[in-house]
């Protein structure tokens, strides 16, 4: 116990020990067998080791994700391209945050991604926040506050636990204001709503559903053509955050900066860490009055993104702004990987598990998908692991490999784990096998945190 204190610190293994000793006295006090001394002294290390493992697991730590959802919200979504990881590590340190190097002059945070983000989409400026959703609060806090807002019915979206549009409406102070119906709305719904109450139109892209059939919305050049004419704001919140189309996404059907921008809304906004393939952010752009009006507003101080993401995304778009985002970023290199490839790499895992006892290990067909809050309805034709163990469930074997190092998450399904390799980059092939390969004793099942 003495090494366990010096490992963890004693302010983090004293209350842990106080639990282990309370534990093991509630066993034997409801009928455990008497031990002596050294059988009792083993069991409360081991119960103090359990937890205080436990805390490495629970940190934010590598995964090998194998659940066929490439932005996997629990799992961080996008992962990071290399140059946008080494460009985190750079600016660890002190770095260029808010200071013009030129100049020496204090700036603004986000400067860094206006020049890029104007090439790449033909904003006239642009704001970084931490996130969307954030973004979306900001924009209606500082330009909307005590005013109505139109917005579809269909498009009253809620994503992730607690982010949903009409609590979003109410925190910012201004009045939702619905129009048509869950399916259809019509430029007649959004024309007799206009009173003098109303300050802008609010189009929102529902990008983790989808509504088909008798189906029909206006288009952000039409909703543009009607906030000119009454002199409203239009924001148009594209939601996944491509900049622009890119052929691996064109299938998918999903708007872009772009695109939108050259429709004329007043703001586009969208995430840093979805189709975009970099950090967690949530980026405005548009008119550059508005910007201003949102940069110097007080909320914008609290919603700022924090010096490693924006480090990130200064790399990621230097990706984009280049000619090689296919091969350099992780999510276009999913999806540009071929079912031929990833059925030999299932093979030569499988190749190196022959033989094992307990355990079966089949190569199959699977389904993925973008995940992430976008794409849905499209999944990605992919190839699976199928394994099922013997000696334990398939829940009991998920969560072996989940408490693994490195943790490997996958999904279950008919008693199996199914370990879908389209979200798995090549290079973690040989760790996937290694952990796959530590199922293969009943001991090593049955092993794990348990508290």
């Amino acid at each position: 116990m003495r090494l366990l204190f010096e490992r963890h610190g004693t302010v983090i293994a004293r209350p842990a020990l106080e639990t282990a000793i309370e534990q093991t006295r509630s066993m034997l006090l409801v009928g455990g067998s008497i031990q002596s001394k050294s059988e009792t002294e083993t069991q409360i290390a081991a119960l103090l080791a359990a937890s205080l493992d436990a805390e490495q697991w629970n940190a934010p730590r590598k995964v090998i994700n194998a659940t066929g959802v490439l932005l996997h919200t629990g799992l961080g979504r996008a992962p990071l391209a290399e140059a946008a990881r080494n460009s985190v590590l750079d600016a660890a340190g002190a770095c260029q945050l808010e200071v013009e190097p030129v100049s020496g002059d204090r700036s603004y945070r986000g400067f860094q991604v206006a020049s890029l983000l104007r090439a790449l989409t033909g904003a006239e400026d642009s704001l970084i926040v931490n996130n969307n959703a954030g973004a979306t609060l900001l924009v209606l806090q500082a330009l909307c506050r005590g005013r109505e807002v139109i917005i579809s019915r269909g498009q009253l979206v809620e994503i992730g636990g607690s982010f949903r549009l009409p609590e979003i409406f109410a925190a910012a102070g201004v009045t939702l204001k619905e129009v048509g119906t869950t399916n259809r709305t019509h430029l007649s719904d959004y024309e007799s709503a206009i009173n003098d109450r109303t300050i802008a139109i609010l189009k929102v892209h529902t990008s983790n559903y989808r509504i088909i059939g008798f189906t029909s919305e206006l288009t952000t050049a039409q909703l543009a053509s009607v906030t000119r004419q009454h002199g409203l704001l239009l924001f148009d919140d594209i939601g996944s955050g491509q900049l622009f189309p890119h052929e691996l996404l064109q299938s998918f059907d999903e708007p872009d900066f772009r695109g939108s921008l050259a429709a004329k809304p007043d703001l586009a906004l969208g995430s840093g860490d979805k189709l975009l393939g970099g950090p967690q952010a949530g980026i405005i752009l548009g008119r550059s009055t508005l910007i201003d009006t949102l940069r110097s507003h007080p909320l914008a101080r609290c919603l700022r993104i924090d010096k490693l993401n924006l480090a990130a995304l200064h790399a990621t778009l230097l990706i984009h702004a280049g000619t090689a985002a296919s091969g350099e970023l992780p999510l276009f290199r999913m999806l540009s990987a071929s079912i031929d490839e990833l059925r030999t790499r299932a093979a030569a895992i499988t190749f190196r598990l022959h033989g094992l006892t307990g355990l079966t290990v089949d190569i199959v067909d699977s389904n993925a998908q973008i995940g992430g809050g976008t794409c849905a309805g499209r999944p990605v034709p992919s190839v699976a692991l199928k394994l099922r163990c013997t000696k334990s469930s398939a829940e009991e074997t998920a969560r072996q490999l989940r408490c693994g190092t490195p943790a490997v998450w996958g999904r279950t399904s008919d008693n199996s784990v199914l370990l879908d390799l389209r979200a798995i980059s090549p290079t973690d092939d040989a760790d996937l096998t290694e952990a796959i390969l530590r199922l293969k004793s009943a001991d090593s099942v049955r092993g794990g945190p348990e508290i």
